[in-house]
């Protein structure tokens, strides 16, 4: 198969992870495309492929040279966000995009607008993509795992190719923060790694967000409104009055590059109790404590004005920015540029305005900076992704283990 191919396949298994979930995985049918992904692993020719109890696929490409060279890793998780539906995506591909909107769904009237997203216009002569526009399309990451093993394949196909020793994993429930939780890094033999999770090609990230969680419980006072005077208290209204009360502009509707944001990614609930959810985001320590103290005080102040144990806060970190475990190994980054360069690609190297695996796993022992997939617009029902990027990543991967074999 080719890297298109494999790429359909892989979004036809529904592998939304969940947060709310305490099982590992969170969600069972991420072991459905783990199960085949060993099977095609196997044919290709990886021998020890296999799923452990967790969920997590790991393989080895072995080295076809007698020198030793380093260890190379190549990552990509199984999981799609739980923002939107990865379930019955209907794909197509928009053959040499000409450059106007892309009406993804007539009967909805669901339409992507080059005035929306302007960096359609990069992608004209491309083969682009994309879903009916009821669901995600879930190149975050399966263009990840079709790009690592449609690479696999060409070194096997083609043994005239030079190569080291590669370690290949696949991980679920990247998206809810836990894709590292349960990597056997001792196991896997690995010097350094690329988490092939990234955006537009030519991307190259070491520098993430350090993130965190809060989950909030408002709990309230329900009382008929007709006699509700000095009894009623409305977690709704004490859930707005929360929001109020952090900075306005420190939202992602706001924010780009290197600044941090909190976002109330979920609300649900009445009068009598509220749920919320927010990320919080930042690519600086000092500013990521602040943002988190901030909820710490916004907390203690309504729990002071309306009682005790009115607003549960919980908050959890989730991951930190890898940037100061790549620095000591510049090579990674570097590498990655030069093959970049040599087949045409200028590197983009830019600050992840989110997080991967591959931050957790850098913190664990593995450096593991950031490879672009080729995609756009993830976790949404614009998602797209050129053919063409795909091919050209798996390029980049043939290309670094290429160089590490020199």
């Amino acid at each position: 198969m080719n890297v298109c191919e494999r790429f359909l396949k892989y979004v036809s298994f529904d592998t939304q992870s969940d947060p709310e979930s305490t099982t590992v995985p969170t969600t069972a049918k991420q072991k459905d495309l783990a199960t085949y992904l060993v099977e095609e692993m196997k044919a290709i020719g990886i021998k020890d492929a296999y799923m452990d109890e967790y969920g997590y696929v790991y393989g080895t490409i072995e080295k076809n040279i007698d020198k030793d060279v380093p260890v190379v890793a190549f990552i990509a998780h199984m999981d799609t966000s739980p923002d939107l539906s990865g379930k019955d995506i209907k794909a197509r591909i928009v053959k040499n995009y000409d450059g106007n909107d892309i009406v993804l769904n007539e009967e909805k009237n669901i339409i992507m607008k080059v005035s929306e997203f302007e960096h359609l216009k990069d992608n004209i002569g491309n083969d682009l993509i994309v879903t009916d526009g009821t669901t995600l399309l879930g190149a975050d990451d399966k263009a990840g795992i079709a790009e690592i093993l449609t690479m696999a394949e060409n070194l096997y196909s083609n043994p005239d190719i030079k190569h080291g020793t590669i370690k290949i994993a696949f991980t679920p429930d990247e998206e809810v923060g836990s894709g590292a939780d349960n990597f056997n890094l001792e196991n896997f033999g690995a010097d350094f790694g690329y988490t092939v999770d990234g955006g537009e090609i030519g991307e190259l990230e070491y520098e993430n967000f350090n993130a965190a969680g809060a989950k909030i419980t408002i709990n309230g006072t329900n009382i008929h409104p007709g006699s509700a005077k000095g009894k009623m208290q409305s977690a709704l209204l004490i859930g707005m009055e929360l929001h109020s009360m952090l900075p306005v502009f420190e939202n992602p509707a706001f924010t780009e590059k290197y600044e941090g944001f909190s976002h109330l990614n979920d609300m649900s609930g009445n009068v009598e109790q509220v749920k919320m959810q927010y990320i919080i985001r930042d690519h600086h320590m000092d500013s990521f404590n602040i943002k988190k103290e901030r909820f710490v005080k916004i907390s203690d102040y309504l729990n002071d004005k309306y009682g005790k144990n009115t607003v549960e806060l919980k908050l959890s970190d989730s991951y930190y920015n890898m940037k100061e475990k790549i620095l000591p190994h510049m090579h990674i980054i570097e590498t990655a540029k030069k093959a970049m360069l040599e087949l045409g690609i200028n590197p983009k190297i830019v600050p992840i305005r989110g997080g991967t695996d591959g931050a957790r796993l850098s913190f664990m022992g593995l450096p593991c900076p950031n490879l672009c997939t080729g995609g756009y617009n993830f976790h949404g029902r614009y998602e797209y992704i050129p053919v063409q990027s795909m091919e050209k990543t798996v390029n980049i991967l043939l290309k670094i283990v290429e160089l590490y074999s020199e």
